[in-house]
This record gives structure tokens, sequence and C-alpha cells, in this order.
């Protein structure tokens, strides 16, 4: 593939806009924007654009009630409710040399952050700048704390993604790219809004495809907070899945076995049974399929619980992988008997 001329030339401390597609984060904007609000960046070089998609929660209050303080923090409406609407709106809006995604359910404890992604951008060259999103928050429950181990393993994540990776250099923008140059928009457009979910993912496949390039910067992850509950996480998933069997749509290049692992099981899952009802040889190879996977997800929850010296993580991380897989297979299989349908206003991206 012939890489696309880039201007690789940056300002040391380029401006930076920091957009924040949020609906319904009233429990956690208030410490997000505070993380933000406290980076040591040269003073009218950064900007926080917070993009609200009609909040039922109080949410825009919030970040009105703070933007008076701070007025380097601009409040902005999201009639759409998708978080794709949000991101566009964002860089539409955007003054900055380079934009950063930072969602309003986050983690921000380094006040060098906005330093680190300008020096990564500095460093690399690169056209966008990945990071690592860990799930470890403080103060986790439980629960929380085994979707993260559970969505930071082979097991409960794309292999291939370097979403969790601590390995600083080039890699494709995939699911890690979040900071952005502003050509990069001009080259291959914004997010696309006929996703609700995986629309980050579609455009850093296009950013790939064009031949830019995204370094991954491990200095400047960002942890999120994962869900508090496994109807949460049930749901969380079920967007995923549609999002990913929706960008196989639009750029079938990016099917892979491990993209469809989820569809494959959850469909094994409906009809193993009654064919094996049917047939005892069927039955015999449903049951061991079985088996097999309560045996992976065993093995990989006792040594996640080993690695972590945390025996609760037993308990909860088969429950947490079994909802991983089956929430994106069923997402999936929504979006496979739904083709062509809009993305779904008012969902909750918390």
């Amino acid at each position: 593939m012939v890489r696309a001329e880039t201007d690789t030339t940056l300002d040391p401390l380029p401006f930076i806009s920091v957009i924040m597609p949020v609906r319904n984060e009233a429990a956690r904007i208030e410490r997000t924007l505070c993380g933000l609000i406290d980076q040591d960046y040269e003073r009218g070089r950064w900007e926080i654009l917070v993009v609200d998609g009609e909040s039922s929660d109080g949410t825009a209050a919030i970040a009105e009630r703070i933007a008076v303080q701070h007025p380097v923090i601009r409040v902005l409406a999201n009639p759409r409710r998708l978080s794709s609407a949000a991101r566009n709106i964002g860089v539409n809006n955007a003054r900055g040399d380079v934009v950063v995604i930072v969602d309003g359910h986050c983690e921000i404890e380094d006040d060098q952050y906005l330093r680190k992604l300008a020096a990564a951008f500095a460093r690399s060259g690169a056209d966008c700048v990945g990071r690592p999103q860990p799930l470890d928050v403080t103060g986790a429950t439980a629960l929380q704390q085994a979707i993260g181990s559970a969505r930071s393993c082979w097991l409960g994540h794309h292999p291939a993604s370097h979403i969790y990776s601590s390995e600083a250099g080039f890699v494709p923008a995939g699911s890690v790219a979040v900071a952005y140059r502003r050509s990069v928009f001009d080259k291959v457009g914004g997010f696309d809004e006929r996703f609700d979910a995986c629309e980050d993912v579609e455009l850093n496949h296009r950013i790939d495809q064009s031949g830019l390039r995204c370094y991954l910067a491990p200095e400047v992850a960002v942890r999120y907070m994962p869900r508090a509950t496994l109807p949460g996480l049930f749901f969380q998933m079920t967007r995923y899945g549609r999002g990913r069997l929706r960008l196989l749509r639009k750029h079938p290049a990016t099917l892979s076995l491990g993209s469809v692992t989820p569809l494959i099981f959850t469909v094994g899952l409906g009809v193993g049974l009654p064919l094996g009802m049917a047939d005892r040889w069927l039955a015999a190879v449903y049951f061991g399929a079985i088996a097999l996977y309560a045996a992976v997800v065993a093995t990989t929850s006792v040594f996640l619980a080993l690695r972590a010296r945390n025996g609760w993580l037993l308990f909860w991380l088969p429950p947490v992988f079994a909802t991983v897989h089956v929430g994106a297979g069923v997402g999936m299989l929504w979006e496979l008997f739904h083709r062509g349908g809009q993305p779904h206003a008012g969902i909750d991206n918390s």
C-alpha cells in the first residue's frame, strides 16, 4: 500500500481540543472534568468541548456549572444523542491542531496528560496517537474488578487489539487511536453517524487504509470505569456486537475469526441443544463443546485470580466471560436480522 504523504510538523505545544461525548454521566463527569481542568498545559492552548446528548440526569447542568468557573470548557448540544454525532459536533467546533476524545466516565489523574500527548505527537511524527485504556479504576467493586480483568485478557477482548498493551510503538489505529491531527479528518472524513457503537474503530480503519500512521503511547493511558452490573455489561456488549457486524458490512476486510467468534458461539448455543435432542451424536458434540468452553473459562479465571491474588475473581469471572461472549453474539445476531436499521437514539453511553 502506498503511504500518503503527511505533514509531520507540529508545534511542540499544539492547541489541543479535548472532546467529551456524554449522555447521563452525572455520577462521574465532575471528577473527569476536574482531572482535565488541572492540566499543566500552557494557558490558552487547549479547550474542553463537552457534547451532551440530551441527558436526563443533569449532566449538562453540571458541566455548565463548572464551565462558568472555568471558561476553558464549552458545552455543546447533541440532539441526535449518538456518540458518533457527538464526536463530529466536537470536531466541527474544535479550534485545536490536535483533537483527543475523552469519555465522561474515566479517570485522569496525571496533570501532565496533555503535555505527554503533545510530546508523543512531536516524538513520533504520527498522524494519530493511541493509548491503553485499562479498567482498573480506584474504588472498583469486586464485579468491576472482574470485568476489568476479563476485558484485558485474550478471552474477553479481541486478541488483535492493542487497547490494553503497554508497549510503545507504531500499531494499526484499529481500536486504540483516540487523538488525531486535524488534517486526518480532512483526509478521511469524520465519524460515520450510521454507527452507534464502533464508530471509532470504523474511523480508525479508514485511517489505516489511507496509509496514515498511529503511535501507541502507554504514558497517556486513561482508566475507564467498567460497568457496575452484569445487565449493564450485557447491554454494552450487545451494542459492541451490533457495531462490529455493521463494521464488517461496510468494510469486509475487517473480517476475521476473532471478530465473528461471539456470533458463532451464540448461534451454537441456541441451535445446538434442539439438534442434540434429535441426535445423540450431535448431543455429544454439543455438550463436549460446552465442557471445553467451561474448562477454558475456568482455567483462565484461575490464572487471572492467582495473578491478581484476588479470590473474588473466581466467583465473578465465569459469569462475566459468559456475559461478554453472549452479549456480543446477541448484538451481532440482532444486527444480522435488522440489516440497514438506524442507530438507536437515546442510548446511554455511560
